[in-house]
């Protein structure tokens, strides 16, 4: 069952007129070391973002096939980019972020599980001048493209990923939505103050301010990615919002039982969190076939 707090939360969501405002983050590339450390830190694995990397990881393994080449835009310290590539080995990956920080501590970490499919480039997620059209099989971004300053950055990315991916190519896109009420993003970046890093709570506070509102994504979705996928959103409060396209890969019962593993091995309130994020999404539309 979901939390009281979510509960609170959906049912004021349900009930609130559009009170808060977009807001862009104070630091547009994320590269002070303070910041990056404690970022990383709380955003790895076995920390409170555990069952949404799960959650996106199930999602992404759908629409990525072996022998691709796989774009991650805005891979950040590579926590969600390598656990992807681990369960993915014959599958290429390119990790890209604006922040050199950042990719310092992703070679580190890539480093560290011995992880030789994918390679890291320093670049604006808005011109990926460096690659060719229709060269890249599938592009992943995981809870990224808020970082974007307004609308016409998040559309010349939009342009960029419909240019790169090859026609029937994979596309998993996700982000925050922005909520109706200031309350409401207070009530989701304090909601496990006890588990994070100071730091990592404001970031998270900073991150659901500058999401953006669900019709304006949906719009340029609609624009120049609708024939890649479709577009998805957590029920009533659209805390997250995601373009998949349709499963690309034949059923992996092998994969499964690898997700399942790490699934049973986070501790019961991941678990819960896990199952609170599914249910959301699966009342808006999308489900796993590699999660139940």
């Amino acid at each position: 069952m979901p939390s009281i707090t979510v509960i609170k939360t959906f049912c004021r969501e349900l009930i609130a007129k559009q009170s808060a405002v977009r807001e862009t983050e104070p630091d547009l590339v994320m590269d002070d070391p303070e910041k990056v450390a404690a970022y990383t830190s709380a955003g790895r694995e076995d920390g409170v973002m555990a069952p949404v990397y799960l959650f996106h990881c199930a999602q992404i393994c759908e629409i990525i096939k072996p022998g691709e080449t796989v774009l991650d835009l805005g891979c950040g310290p590579a926590t969600q980019l390598a656990m992807v590539a681990r369960l993915n080995p014959e599958t290429h990956f390119i990790g890209m972020d604006l922040s050199n920080e950042m990719l310092d501590k992703a070679r580190d970490y890539v480093a560290q599980q011995n992880l030789s499919n994918i390679e890291f480039r320093q670049g604006d997620i808005t011109q990926l001048t460096t690659f060719s059209d229709a060269s890249i099989d599938a592009v992943m971004s995981t809870v990224v493209l808020h970082h974007l300053p307004d609308l016409d950055a998040l559309e010349k990315t939009f342009t960029e990923i419909k240019r790169v991916l090859k026609p029937g190519g994979g596309l998993y896109l996700v982000d925050f939505g922005h909520l109706k009420s200031e309350k409401s993003i207070q009530d989701f970046a304090y909601q496990y103050v006890d588990r994070q890093a100071e730091l990592f709570t404001l970031d998270y506070l900073y991150s659901l301010r500058a999401a953006f509102w669900p019709h304006d994504f949906s719009s340029l979705y609609q624009k120049h990615l609708s024939l890649f996928g479709e577009f998805y959103k957590t029920f009533v409060m659209p805390y997250m919002m995601v373009v998949k396209s349709p499963a690309r890969r034949k059923p992996d019962s092998a994969l499964k039982q690898q997700l399942d593993t790490l699934k049973l091995s986070m501790p019961k309130y991941h678990q819960t969190d896990l199952k609170d994020l599914m249910i959301f999404f699966k009342l808006g539309g999308l489900k796993s076939k590699y999660l139940n």
